[in-house]
């Protein structure tokens, strides 16, 4: 009773005490119509105008079909389709889907069937609203997340499937240095779908709140020569890169893989996108310690600077899936930590990262 007066805007029906508790459809974040026993609208929130482009003085009044006409994802009038009034009375609700207005704009709707009896002629239409642009939003992220992991798998898997067909018929021909090669870039190419894999995973896990952080004493600075030293090994020259330890710092208990993770993702994003050295500093902050990588090119523009750790964002050089940043972030949070990109000192791109010095997990 006290939900039917306050939708229907009279609250005459409410006692003193509960009445500051309770709301009008005015407060509610989704569209509202409602329908009286004749299908005649006697509530229109403003979020339902809104979503409808409709004034709320033009639609009380009037019958529900002409104030929301709606149709089916195959242009079928949905009314028609599901006659609320005239059919089965067995029905009480309508589950949350997607239809069209009479401008083709996409709507979640769900529906309630209010009677005053079981299989009883319905007396009351409720019909919630929600604009669709967040769902539509979703399903294209999930279609470029698809279309990139395809195209990164092409790649690396054509080159296995390539070289291992070749070795499998031409073994014998084939001397020891061309079996060497072939081989070699078979474990790279392995090793590349290896870290798409753990990237698509890390991205399900941040998305869900599901990241474990299993944390260790880690030197930070040690961590980072590793880093270094693997990407000379790798072939970089040494001079493009520099470390800068300042001061000593506080005991670190982080995740280390996830923290190899994430300077890994900036020095290689600072060799992908940036030019010149590759500076890393790190330095006691707060507490804990703060994490900058910088280099030496155009750096990243102010109006690209909210997007960058979004999904899919690439520089002017594109290439890679787009996630590494995203993920860099993710990582950084799950630690309690931020992390920031401006402007280096040398005038290219600084990401800057802090984290709290945590406290050992026991088992």
């Amino acid at each position: 009773m006290a939900w039917e007066a306050v939708v229907g805007g009279d609250q005459s029906a409410v006692g003193d005490h509960g009445r500051d508790a309770l709301f009008s459809a005015e407060d509610l974040p989704d569209g509202i119509l409602v329908a009286d026993r004749d299908g005649r609208v006697i509530v229109f929130n403003r979020m339902a105008a809104h979503l409808t482009r409709t004034r709320a003085g033009d639609a009380i009044g009037r019958d529900f079909r002409d104030v929301l006409p709606l149709q089916d994802p195959e242009g079928r009038d949905w009314w028609k389709c599901t006659d609320p009034y005239g059919g089965l009375r067995i029905r009480v609700r309508q589950p949350e889907r997607l239809l069209l207005l009479a401008d083709r704009r996409e709507v979640m709707m769900a529906a309630r069937y209010v009677r005053r009896s079981p299989n009883g002629e319905l007396t009351r239409l409720v019909v919630t609203l929600r604009d669709a642009a967040y769902r539509a939003r979703s399903e294209r992220s999930s279609a470029d997340l698809v279309s990139t992991v395809a195209h990164e798998l092409r790649s690396p898997l054509t080159s296995v499937k390539g070289f291992t067909a070749t070795m499998l018929a031409k073994w014998e021909r084939l001397n020891d240095r061309q079996k060497l090669f072939m081989l070699e870039t078979v474990n790279a190419d392995a090793d590349r779908v290896t870290r798409l894999i753990t990237e698509l995973l890390n991205v399900s896990r941040i998305q869900s709140g599901r990241l474990e952080v299993r944390r260790q004493l880690v030197d930070l600075g040690e961590r980072a020569r590793r880093i270094v030293a693997g990407r000379v090994a790798g072939g970089d020259p040494e001079n493009r890169f520099r470390l800068d330890v300042r001061g000593p710092l506080p005991e670190m208990w982080l995740d280390a893989d996830k923290v190899d993770q994430i300077i890994s993702n900036l020095v290689e994003n600072g060799l992908r996108h940036g030019a010149g050295t590759v500076t890393i500093v790190i330095e006691p902050y707060g507490g804990g310690a703060a994490v900058s990588v910088r280099d030496e090119g155009e750096g990243i523009t102010p109006e690209a600077v909210p997007r960058v750790f979004r999904q899919f964002w690439r520089g002017k050089r594109r290439g890679g899936t787009g996630l590494g940043l995203f993920i860099v972030k993710g990582l950084v949070e799950a630690h309690g930590g931020t992390i920031t990109v401006g402007r280096a000192p040398s005038g290219g791109a600084e990401f800057r990262f802090t984290m709290p010095a945590g406290t050992p997990e026991f088992v």
